[in-house]
């Protein structure tokens, strides 16, 4: 069995429904996935002074649905023209905690979605450096929607194809 894909939605509501869709088209296409809500997860906002209460009770889960993903398929809402704290705090206490972070992302497809409030692209543009600073494999394509651009079914399903071919 391939190794699943993991939807991370970096808020709730309208980007959990976001990964909702996907994980609907993923399971259309017949490729495994998993959806994880940060905002669900007991993990401690990363600071330096945070670091000797450590991550939280959610990091465990995190890490590993991390460690065992083939993909990882990320819906983020555009925070002040950036990424939202959930999200970069997730990264953060990954790359200060976990022995295995250079493995948990080099060489390692992502897609990038968003359903933001504002207009999406600059959260994209955002993930976009950062996780290819990681070693990821971006793809070029990207979903981005808000309300008056629902999410595009035909651009999920030819990103789940992408994906489902870069996992192999």
């Amino acid at each position: 069995m391939p190794s699943p894909l993991l939807i991370l939605a970096a808020s709730h509501n309208r980007n959990v429904q976001l990964a909702e869709q996907v994980l609907a088209a993923s399971q259309k296409a017949g490729l495994p996935a998993t959806i994880l809500d940060l905002t669900a997860l007991e993990l401690n906002l990363y600071t330096s002074r945070a670091e000797a209460q450590g991550p939280g009770a959610g990091f465990q889960q995190l890490h590993q649905a991390l460690a065992a993903a083939g993909g990882l398929w990320i819906c983020a809402p555009e925070y002040n023209g950036g990424i939202p704290p959930s999200l970069t705090s997730a990264i953060a206490w990954l790359s200060r905690t976990a022995e295995d972070f250079r493995d948990l992302f080099n060489g390692k497809p992502v897609a990038l979605a968003t359903h933001s409030g504002g207009g999406g692209q600059k959260i994209l543009s955002a993930m976009r450096i950062q996780l290819s600073h990681l070693g990821c494999m971006v793809l070029g394509r990207e979903l981005l929607s808000h309300s008056q651009k629902p999410a595009n079914p035909d651009t999920i399903a030819a990103m789940v194809a992408q994906m489902q071919r870069l996992m192999g």
